[in-house]
């Protein structure tokens, strides 16, 4: 007789197969993986089963995913000996998958630890972007949708909502709204009254995480969509002085002058716009967008208007120090990490900003003048450099890294008189010329040429980054253009351009365009 290493050997006196309940869980780093594992063995426990937990740490897309695996078997007086119980879980071979990330519980699925005859999956819906989705300078998440529809086809029963809301509503993390529904998809032999008895029994956070298991455990599916993170638009209230917010109330006045398709596009762009500057900067956005739709002839709903009007207001805020600087001093931003790391009300909260700022930086924030005599002196400029362009690290909980950010971000009101902005408005300038150009051949290639705006972002490398792909894109529209695929060809370089920050994609796609313009 012969016994396969892999598995222990079944005796009469130890529970079969079937009495084996196998559960896995998968979480990010600070989630409670561990504390809703050692939920489960307690609940395990309680009801009389044998229980066994291990964990796997790693080291993975994003701060380390960790699984967590534990097996469970009823007690029996016809069983004399304690089971042995696997040390990992095996694809095929898992009863219940708990994820606390929608992309985890995919994983899950493509290692095969899901099948559809077998596994209650659990998941939240909600998404921390992988490292790789990060990366890409364009919108690199991966489709929540197409994730969702594979998991409804590989398992057996299905509970996906968004559980790390109801955490944070509730005041906790997600290993509490992750152990409510457990116990709503029933995939154990246990009430939820010996789930409570567990949370109370753990002495930590009892009301705040008995508080996310109801809301876990009631939440209603007919309710709302699992992957629909849409919410209604929040009416924006303007406080200040009256004048100001009389100006405001006339700028918006004039939105009932654009036809009706364009005008909630060109609202979020001029909320935009006098948010970054002021009443005069956003009247001057309202100018250039009803110059624009007195060139749009209503095709397509007036997608000329709208590419134009985002557009537009995105060229317009183009960030510099002195918007890092008034972002990093908002309050709503120390609320925000103090919500995210769970830091209480009083107590110490440090938060040290990085800064490596270059001389092309220190110089844009100069007057125009003074800013172009330092450009133009390469000596002086190398000189000034060499002393300047290092990692600075500052603390904004401090009163004088503080007051270095104020002090910056105050520049604000002169921002219009400053090296930087001479440059983005040329730029500007060159993006809409470029644009009615092309409209005289295609109104379809006009609103791509005004969308290659998104390759331009942020500041210092990555401004520069943009800047290079925006100019390899518009050299190649001097070799489309007088294509009828133009608009599909400046797209799909666009599009290139977004997938990787070196440019390594719009480089093969624009030698493509070389082999056939040549």
């Amino acid at each position: 007789m012969s016994v396969s290493l892999l598995e222990p050997l079944k005796t009469a006196s130890s529970p079969s197969e079937s009495d084996v309940i196998k559960i896995a869980v998968l979480a990010v780093g600070g989630q409670g993986g561990g504390v809703l594992s050692t939920w489960i063995a307690e609940l395990a426990l309680s009801a009389g089963y044998h229980v066994q937990t291990t964990s796997v740490a790693g080291v993975a897309q994003r701060t380390g995913a960790t699984i967590y695996y534990i097996e469970m078997a009823p007690k029996s007086q016809s069983h004399d000996q304690d089971p042995v119980f696997a040390q990992s879980p095996a694809p095929g071979d898992v009863d219940i998958m708990i994820a606390s990330e929608l992309m985890e519980a995919g994983r899950a699925v493509m290692r095969g630890f899901v099948t559809p005859d077998r596994t209650t999956l659990i998941a939240s819906s909600h998404r921390i972007l992988a490292v790789s989705e990060k990366q890409t300078p364009g919108d690199g998440a991966g489709s929540s949708e197409a994730v969702l529809e594979e998991l409804r086809k590989a398992s057996l029963k299905l509970l996906c909502y968004d559980l790390e809301t109801l955490a944070i509503e509730a005041g906790t993390v997600i290993s509490a709204t992750l152990f409510g529904a457990l116990a709503k998809s029933e995939a154990l032999p246990f009430p939820a009254a010996l789930f409570e008895d567990v949370i109370k029994a753990s002495g930590k956070g009892v009301e705040q995480n008995l508080k996310a298991f109801h809301s876990a455990f009631s939440y209603k599916a007919d309710t709302a969509d699992a992957t629909d993170t849409k919410t209604e638009a929040i009416p924006v209230t303007v406080r200040g002085p009256k004048h100001l917010v009389q100006d405001w109330n006339t700028l918006l006045s004039h939105l009932q002058d654009l036809p009706i398709p364009v005008q909630d596009m060109t609202q979020a762009g001029l909320q935009k716009v006098v948010d970054y500057q002021d009443i005069a900067y956003g009247k001057e956005y309202l100018d250039i967008v009803k110059d624009w739709v007195s060139l749009d002839h209503g095709k397509d709903h007036y997608a000329l208007s709208n590419a134009a009007a985002k557009y537009i207001a995105n060229a317009m805020c183009y960030d510099d120090i002195i918007r890092v600087a008034s972002l990093k001093i908002l309050a709503s931003r120390f609320s925000h990490i103090r919500d995210y790391h769970n830091v209480a009300q009083g107590d110490a909260l440090n938060v040290t900003e990085y800064f490596h700022p270059r001389m092309e930086e220190i110089c844009s924030i100069l007057p125009r003048r003074f800013g172009q005599w330092v450009q133009s002196r390469p000596r002086l400029f190398a000189w000034l450099d060499r002393r300047l362009n290092k990692g600075r690290r500052l603390r904004s909980d401090r009163l004088g890294g503080f007051l270095a950010l104020y002090a910056l971000s105050c520049l604000k009101p002169y921002r219009r008189k400053l090296l930087r902005h001479l440059g983005e408005t040329a730029h500007l300038k060159r993006l809409l010329d470029l644009a009615k150009d092309a409209l005289n051949s295609d109104p379809d290639l006009a609103i791509e040429v005004l969308s290659c705006q998104r390759l331009i972002k942020g500041y210092s490398d990555t401004h520069l980054r943009g800047l290079s792909k925006f100019d390899k894109v518009i050299r190649a529209l001097t070799a489309l253009k007088e294509r009828p695929d133009a608009a599909d060809w400046i797209r799909r370089l666009r599009e290139a351009a977004l997938k990787d920050e070196q440019g390594t994609e719009l480089d093969g796609a624009l030698k493509t365009i070389a082999s056939f313009t040549s």
